[in-house]
């Protein structure tokens, strides 16, 4: 008999284009494995994802900066395709936000956590992480947010270099703009042509305190806050190796106790009121030693199967469990247990791991999307190099007789 009650399907919703999104795979394995029918609303075109035997249908996802409507329209189209109540499950900011912002009109269609509506947007707001950490009395890097580029030179001096540029909503920031969430930032004229492009990006910049990475300094806390706000499944983990180095995604990580990181946990959702899945980033500040909160995921990280228990729960099959009423196993905690991304680590897949591992692309009863996953990725990998190292052939320009050649454009001045 199944842990989970498989006569309701669930729906594994993605906006964003990110086509080696493990996390979404480990979304659809999880649940599929249990017997659940997973549906999965994303862009796979460039993904393996499509390609898990575990994966029911495929639905196309909304357009990119797609407004609420164009969400709450794809997704009651689905809903009427699977023509019974699903569980959704959204793996990125902007799906959280965009579901909390609807939860009223999908409700009668979808199972969702109980939360106030606009809770998700709040946390996930970078300017608004840092004021919610002030009243639940959670450490956060001094963050200040200018109104000008004075402000900008202001927030430098006082910061002390390097600094640590977001923008607010990075879900906003536009395809092919070039801007990432992200930046560290090493001079106050790097810092103002951030600022100048703030219309562009959507959502203000702020510049952060900057808590230089270390050993042991990197944690993460990965859980689920039933229907009584008690935090299940899931536990603290320690980044051992982050693609980019030092402040990218995890790419080694490991599952180890810390009852700082999860009090802190705790308490941060308690005080919010917080319901569903929820991913933290923690950053340990080596001359306090305290552990400042970097960034609140109101959804499932993508390294969250490194926390499937002995009973074999994990916060996606969590949320399955409690909105279709059923009881969490109380399973033992897998300390020790690692979890590693084959393309960013590939050596690390290698090592022995005593205390267990799990893949995030690799799996014995699924073999096809590691398969595609290495095809796109050699591709992925090729087309950048070619673009760093400059590579790409250039047209061979047709020789004309210097008495007939005309004058140059000003894109071939460019280029000559």
């Amino acid at each position: 008999m199944s842990l989970l009650d498989i006569r309701v399907p669930a729906v594994v919703l993605r906006i964003d284009r990110n086509p080696f999104h493990h996390g979404t795979l480990g979304a659809v394995r999880s649940l599929g494995r249990a017997g659940v029918e997973v549906h999965v609303v994303a862009d796979t075109a460039e993904s393996p994802v499509g390609a898990s035997r575990y994966v029911r249908q495929m639905h196309p996802p909304p357009l990119p900066q797609a407004s609420p409507e164009d969400i709450l329209a794809v997704l009651r189209r689905v809903a009427g395709r699977i023509a019974r109540p699903a569980v959704l499950v959204p793996m990125d900011d902007a799906s959280a936000i965009a579901v909390g912002r609807m939860r009223d009109e999908l409700a009668p269609s979808y199972l969702l956590p109980a939360m106030p509506s606009t809770l998700a947007e709040r946390v996930a707001d970078k300017a608004e992480l840092a004021a919610v950490c002030a009243a639940a009395d959670v450490p956060h890097p001094l963050t200040l947010i200018p109104d000008s580029p004075v402000e900008v030179a202001y927030a430098m001096r006082r910061l002390g270099l390097p600094v640590v540029a977001k923008w607010s909503r990075p879900w906003l920031l536009p395809a092919g703009s070039g801007l990432r969430s992200t930046v560290l930032v090493r001079s106050v004229q790097q810092a103002r042509e951030l600022f100048l492009r703030t219309e562009e990006a959507g959502s203000r910049l702020l510049l952060q305190e900057y808590l230089s990475p270390g050993p042991d300094r990197d944690w993460f806390f990965h859980g689920y806050a039933d229907h009584s706000g008690n935090v299940r499944a899931g536990g603290p983990g320690r980044k051992q190796l982050a693609w980019p180095r030092g402040a990218g995604l995890t790419a080694v990580g490991c599952w180890t106790p810390n009852a700082r990181v999860q009090a802190l946990a705790e308490r941060l959702t308690g005080e919010l009121g917080y319901r569903g899945i929820f991913d933290l980033d923690f950053r340990r500040c080596g001359a306090t030693g305290r552990y400042h909160l970097l960034d609140f995921n109101p959804r499932a990280g993508a390294q969250f199967r490194l926390f499937a228990d002995s009973a074999g729960l994990d916060v996606v099959r969590a949320l399955h469990l409690d909105l279709t009423g059923r009881a969490l196993p109380a399973g033992i905690p897998m300390a020790g247990r690692a979890f590693v991304v084959e393309n960013y680590a590939p050596l690390a897949a290698l090592r022995a791991a005593p205390g267990g591992r799990e893949l995030a692309w690799y799996a014995a009863d699924d073999h096809s999307p590691t398969r595609v996953m290495w095809a796109q990725w050699g591709r992925h990998v090729s087309r950048r190099l070619r673009e760093r190292l400059g590579t790409t052939a250039a047209p061979t320009p047709r020789l004309i007789p210097r008495a007939a050649s005309p004058s140059l454009t000003d894109n071939e001045k460019a280029s000559s």
